[in-house]
């Protein structure tokens, strides 16, 4: 069944967001079932779940990317957006609030408020975003809603605000209640049926009154009738309950079993109630000048669509979702990418239904469409008229935090796995490839192992480019400690004229990253036209050290004597001189490694902080600083070794439960122990053999 278009006031925009497993998708696939979309419900553990259709989303029983369906329900629209929960590919979070008004954080009843929860919360006040709570799978017999409802006050205070919750005989959960009606419900599957007013008086009492002091503190007539013991009517519960969303003093909670669909209609219906549509909320642009425009949610405005996801098919082609902020989005239209400045036309433009697209005339403001084959945009561009350009705050992604290098197992297979990587760089704005010129290698990075194996599997499935990942190769460098002077004399007759050069050069320690080359010759020695052989030989030199092949860095080579032949001597002789005197002068000059040292910087909770230093001092890292940041974190300043740092991340998720995050820049070279040292000398040689 077709949809049919709506106006931006009947929209609701919605992104289901949590940590892993509290059963976002889940939750979708009820919500979807409650609105006729799917004829039964699908489940994780048999890989049928609507909105998880990728083949690695069925393959591993996990959702990997932000998923987006239009539905219909009681003369609404709502547009649904599943993201992942797994901090590998938080990029789904971050797209799923882009294009939502509503952040709807799944609790489990059972784990409560965990770090996926608290990092949804905060992602959804840094865009400016309501948020409600859906505390779930309560049909389980070790759920606790009213520890998980104590958890989030405990967190976030007074605008925790229960709308429906569960009443229980015993242990046994007997019936939800819509608080703002005082109606009780049980459920026959999915099916609601109402039931007589619950036994356990005095929880309900108490959440009632929670709902009721919520909404009574944004309105002092109603604070008045509040304290006067006077019932808030439903109209005046529901106009309160709307107004706090919009403002962000309330966060409604509401109750229920994903798995077998309780609840779920209560909040599709309560939902259309009390979420904020897309007419209530402004957005930001800046003109192609940087002056700031203030955009309503207007289909007469002037045209800002927001690029919130692309999906990168071999063989459909590239599909970007987008928000209509402001004006509409027709078929046949040509509008232009601000951040290119480039001509894009229009195809036909569709409404996104999970893996399946419906065509539409148009996607007016406030609405969520999809356009294929769109060359040049990228996730967080700006479509916009050429008559008015104007560009979208763009979505904040996290930045990828492991690095491993790419290895194809097929000989020849380099620029196959380069273009299958740049359509996934398309599809996931979190993930990076670049040459690493320093060590020849090809470093692709993500943010956790689960995210780059996801990638490697991709690339084998969609562009038929199987790899290997391992861990990169450090850019050691070599210098030397102490002075020496030697001599260089190149020798060779061979009939006709032969080949002579002969140079004295001092090689000394010097503060440059690069090669100082002077020349103090006396009376002739070596011609002046023969200086820069000598120094293109030692540049050519200092490429590889005499440790371990690394290149050489601190170094003045000074040219101090020598002698010529008038006939043999040539600008290669003195070159092939220049590199005999550094193969004999280096060993005899204290030759090092150096290693490369980063600064990093780690925002760690408070009570993790002695793990965390721990880790560091392990890495042979040296703590500079610690200053409170703020919200019980910290912020811890060091100097580490870049070699120590590639499984960083993984310890980091794995002592502060993912809490921290970090960045490491690099600072300078610095010698490397002697014991570590030779090690990498001896893995150097072992690779020559």
């Amino acid at each position: 069944m077709n949809l049919k278009r709506y106006e931006t006031g009947s929209i609701r925009n919605i992104a289901l967001v949590g940590h892993g497993g509290s059963g976002k998708t889940t939750l979708a696939e009820a919500l979807l079932f409650c609105c006729g979309v799917t004829e039964r419900m699908g489940k994780s553990a048999d890989s049928t779940l609507y909105l998880d259709s990728d083949p690695e989303e069925k393959k591993r029983k996990i959702s990997v990317s932000s998923a987006a369906v239009a539905v219909e329900s009681g003369g609404l629209k709502f547009n649904f957006i599943d993201s992942p929960g797994l901090f590998d590919f938080a990029a789904g979070m971050s797209e799923a609030v882009s294009a939502a008004e509503t952040a709807l954080i799944v609790l489990s009843g059972k784990s409560g408020l965990n770090v996926g929860a608290e990092k949804a919360y905060d992602l959804a006040q840094a865009n400016g975003k309501s948020v409600a709570f859906f505390i779930g799978k309560l049909d389980s017999g070790s759920a606790n809603f009213y520890k998980v409802i104590s958890r989030l006050t405990g967190k976030y205070g007074a605008k925790i605000c229960p709308v429906v919750v569960p009443c229980y005989e015993g242990e046994t959960l007997s019936c939800y209640v819509n608080l703002i009606d005082g109606r009780a419900y049980t459920y026959d599957g999915i099916k609601r049926v109402p039931a007589p007013a619950p036994a356990d008086q005095e929880n309900l009492g108490h959440m009632s009154n929670m709902l009721f002091e919520a909404v009574a503190s944004l309105d002092e007539a109603l604070m008045d009738k509040y304290f006067s013991s006077e019932a808030l009517t439903e109209q005046e519960l529901i106009g309160g309950l709307r107004a706090g969303m919009a403002s962000g003093e309330i966060a409604p909670v509401f109750a229920g079993a994903g798995q077998t669909g309780a609840g779920a209609d209560l909040l599709l219906e309560l939902a259309g109630k009390i979420f904020p549509a897309p007419d209530c909320t402004t957005a930001l642009a800046t003109t192609p000048g940087g002056d700031p425009v203030e955009l309503g949610c207007d289909e007469n405005g002037p045209l800002a669509a927001l690029v919130f996801k692309t999906i990168a098919d071999p063989f459909v082609g590239k599909l970007s979702y987008f928000k209509v902020i402001s004006g509409k989005l027709s078929a046949g239209m040509t509008v232009i990418d601000s951040r290119t400045g480039q001509e894009e036309r229009i195809g036909k433009v569709m409404i996104p239904r999970g893996p399946k697209q419906e065509d539409a005339d148009c996607i007016a403001a406030g609405d969520i469409g999809a356009v294929s084959k769109l060359s040049g945009v990228l996730t967080g561009d700006t479509l916009c008229a050429a008559s008015k350009p104007l560009t979208l705050e763009p979505i904040a992604f996290p930045a990828p935090c492991l690095s491993m290098a790419v290895h194809p197992k097929a000989k020849g297979d380099e620029e196959k796995v380069a273009a299958g990587l740049a359509r996934l760089m398309e599809e996931d704005p979190t993930i990076r490839f670049a040459l690493d010129t320093e060590t020849g290698e090809q470093i692709l990075s993500g943010l956790g192992e689960q995210h780059l194996d996801v990638i490697v599997s991709k690339l084998k499935s969609k562009f038929s480019a199987d790899v290997t990942l391992t861990v990169p190769k450090v850019a050691y460098r070599e210098t030397i400690r102490k002075k020496v002077k030697v001599q260089g004399r190149h020798k060779k007759q061979s009939g006709g004229h032969g080949q002579f050069g002969d140079v004295w050069i001092e090689f000394e320690p010097c503060d440059s990253p690069d090669l100082v080359f002077e020349e103090k010759i006396f009376g002739g020695a070596v011609p002046k036209n023969y200086f820069p052989a000598v120094e293109k030989g030692l540049r050519e030199c200092i490429r590889k050290g005499v440790l371990a092949g690394y290149p050489v860095v601190g170094l003045k080579a000074t040219l101090v004597d020598g002698s010529y032949h008038p006939v043999d001597s040539s600008e290669m002789s003195f070159k092939m001189a220049a590199a005999l005197a550094y193969k004999a002068g280096l060993p005899q000059a204290s030759p090092v490694l150096l290693e490369p040292i980063g600064t990093l910087t780690v925002q760690v909770p408070d009570d993790n902080m002695g793990d965390v230093i721990g880790d560091i001092n392990k890495r042979r890292g040296r703590v500079l600083g610690m200053n409170p940041v703020g919200n019980q974190l910290s912020e811890v300043v060091a100097e580490v070794p870049m070699a120590e740092m590639s499984d960083f991340s993984t310890a980091m998720r794995s002592i502060t439960q993912g809490r921290a995050s970090f960045t490491l820049a690099f600072e300078r070279y610095e010698e490397l122990p002697a014991q570590i040292a030779q090690k990498v000398i001896d893995a150097a040689k072992s690779e020559e053999d």
